[in-house]
């Protein structure tokens, strides 16, 4: 995620704003060049269509889902579509009738529309479809019943479809549940680029052609899931799992572990590139002569090699970690990543940039956290 500004007025703007806060002008994503533009009515109200300063002699729509204040993301006015290439992918949404229900929403569109942000950067492919010709990447937004009895909603993947439960919205029963689960992490952008990573694993690994050269990286996936996680909830993680995973859920199963770590690859890259539009420097007085530098002047979404992006995250979240604690709040990034974790999120990047898995990924040397 980066800064924006105001072709208007200059004004800083950020990727979930709607209006300038310095001249009120309108504001629109514009995701063919990945900017948000300050707007200005084309002239015809009734036809809804705006022109967009940052782009010359086009117009622009509105996503259809504006209508409820949870989108900004603008379509071609030439175009038929009613709905932007992120809410497009919505199968199912809560009833907007209940006002609960759309202040919900909103906060999981927010977090949906960051990670079809993340992944259009990284030109992972979003629009494969189906036999039937549907959308494989589908999200149904859902809202368990209100007796206690009935079968309760439950967030995940199956076969391209990621389903949120609407009270993962709610930071209370969040927070409740993460500390029933005895998580360190847990947030709607999380559940996303977790569950997401299912289906890239279905999509790049499985379709791909790479099981064999994900097993050697993440274990074997044929071990019965059902059996694994229902052991993982009975059990916990071993140990010693620090020293090959990237949080204890990833223990539960190679699919676990492959999707944890692909939500932590893009923690990571869109985190650094916000670091870097803020300029960010780290260079702590009392450390070691380079011990903990680092500095964000370069595209987190396009090295080549992985190795600049744990060398830099790994002191810029020790700062971000310390100053965090400095109010009162716990760790932004409460994970270890140890010489194998390290590998694995190589892997991931070397899978999305360049579609293979490497047969044998360098070892490092030492465990950071």
């Amino acid at each position: 995620m980066k800064l924006f500004k105001c072709q208007n007025c200059g004004q800083l703007t950020y990727f979930e704003n709607n209006h300038c806060e310095k001249c009120g002008r309108r504001l629109g994503f514009l995701p063919a060049i990945m900017n948000l533009s300050a707007l200005e009515p084309d002239g015809d109200r009734s036809r809804g269509t705006w022109r967009a300063l940052a782009v010359d002699k086009k117009r622009y729509r509105f996503c259809a889902n504006d209508a409820y204040d949870v989108c900004n993301w603008m379509i071609d006015a030439d175009l038929p579509e009613a709905f932007c290439v992120a809410c497009r992918h919505n199968r199912t949404i809560p009833n907007v009738s209940v006002p609960d229900n759309v202040v919900a929403w909103r906060k999981i569109e927010r977090a949906k529309h960051m990670l079809f942000y993340t992944l259009m950067k990284l030109n992972l492919p979003l629009d494969e479809k189906d036999a039937g010709g549907s959308l494989r990447l589908r999200f149904d937004f859902l809202k368990s019943p209100p007796h206690t009895e009935a079968p309760r909603v439950m967030t995940g993947h199956d076969n391209g479809l990621i389903t949120l439960a609407l009270e993962e919205a709610d930071d209370a029963e969040r927070e409740r549940r993460r500390t029933m689960m005895r998580e360190p992490y847990r947030t709607l952008v999380g559940h996303f680029r977790h569950e997401v990573g299912h289906y890239y694993w279905d999509l790049l690994v499985r379709d791909g052609g790479l099981v064999e050269a994900s097993r050697k990286i993440f274990g074997d996936e044929t071990a019965d899931y059902d059996a694994a996680l229902t052991a993982y909830y009975a059990n916990g993680a071993p140990p010693d799992w620090q020293d090959n995973y990237i949080s204890a859920y990833a223990t539960a199963h190679p699919w676990e572990d492959f999707a944890e770590t692909w939500a932590h690859y893009l923690h990571i890259v869109d985190t650094l590139e916000m670091a870097r539009a803020f300029g960010m420097y780290v260079h702590p007085r009392l450390a070691r002569p380079g011990e903990l530098d680092a500095q964000v002047d370069f595209d987190p979404y396009a090295v080549r090699e992985p190795s600049s992006l744990i060398e830099t995250w790994v002191p810029l979240s020790n700062a971000l970690n310390s100053l965090n604690r400095t109010m009162g709040l716990p760790d932004l990034y409460p994970f270890i990543l140890s010489p194998r974790v390290i590998d694995k999120l190589s892997a991931i990047h070397h899978l999305i940039h360049g579609n293979k898995l490497p047969e044998k990924v360098p070892v490092a040397a030492d465990s950071v956290a």
